[in-house]
């Protein structure tokens, strides 16, 4: 595997593959890499010829300073996994190589997508991840960009910025990798204590009360009953919601055909733990 921290010797490097027609598979992170993020790497590994893993913790997507100091810093056990995954190259970059002093910072078009769930309770988050995610997919200008579906709404907003930008790579949306307990991989999860580890299961078990008792009518009480059972499991709840699973409009009824997903935003303590689960 190749690092590079500079998106000039980056372009040089991805142009000398692409003389050649080889296919660029691309994996943006924030490092703290687990198995969910390894499994992106291999399944680019599986359909392209080379693959592009980014690093960076992008900080105008932090709308809590606070939890931009805490985001977990492991580069040197990501870049052995890294190795171990036959990724082609990391692109590692510094701040003020994605940022340049005085540049004028685009506002984007996210319409509902930036009022509900996650860009209701974290304002500008998901500007700075369409602004970064712009700027790392003009850098590696892949042919197709993996996701992970944990992130539902940010998959969304950035399936929309690819759109409005008309831009060609493709977008791949790959399904959420869990612990042997369900628990939903995240580089979150390494803040948690050995207690809250245990606790952090309820947040999958509030999304599977969900779809065991969802019923065609009124699904309000529905969404009251799984947030309540997270409340008095110690957990400050943001959201816990139904929505269709196309749109992300939020739903209060259920004609027992739109296909649904449900999300949930909490907090056990100081984590703020997210995740979702089709209907």
């Amino acid at each position: 595997m190749i690092v590079i921290k500079d998106i000039i010797t980056l372009k040089q490097q991805l142009n000398n593959n692409r003389k050649t027609n080889k296919s660029i598979g691309f994996v943006p992170t924030m490092g703290a890499l687990h198995a969910g993020h390894i499994s992106l790497i291999d399944e680019s590994n599986a359909h392209n010829d080379v693959t592009v893993c980014s690093i960076f913790v992008n900080p105008t997507q932090f709308n809590n300073p606070e939890d931009l100091k805490k985001y977990p810093k492991t580069i040197e056990a990501d870049i052995d996994k890294l190795e171990k995954a036959n990724c082609t190259f990391l692109f590692l970059p510094e701040v003020d190589e994605m940022y340049q002093t005085g540049e004028t910072i685009e506002q984007y078009n996210l319409g509902n997508l930036e009022t509900i769930l996650e860009g209701k309770y974290r304002p500008g988050h998901f500007q700075g991840v369409c602004i970064i995610v712009e700027k790392l997919l003009n850098a590696v200008e892949p042919d197709v960009l993996y996701l992970g579906r944990k992130d539902y709404q940010q998959c969304m907003v950035i399936n929309k910025m690819m759109s409005d930008k008309k831009m060609t790579t493709i977008l791949q949306i790959c399904d959420t990798v869990r612990e042997d307990d369900g628990l939903a991989m995240s580089s979150r999860n390494m803040r948690l204590n050995q207690v809250e580890r245990k606790q952090a299961l309820r947040i999958i078990e509030s999304l599977k009360l969900i779809k065991d008792n969802i019923k065609q009518g009124d699904i309000t009480e529905l969404k009251k009953r799984s947030t309540f059972f997270l409340e008095t499991n110690g957990y400050k709840v943001d959201y816990i919601e139904i929505a269709d699973a196309e749109t992300l409009a939020l739903q209060n009824e259920w004609d027992g055909k739109r296909k649904l997903v449900a999300l949930v935003a909490a907090y056990l303590n100081e984590v703020r733990l997210i995740d979702n689960i089709v209907l």
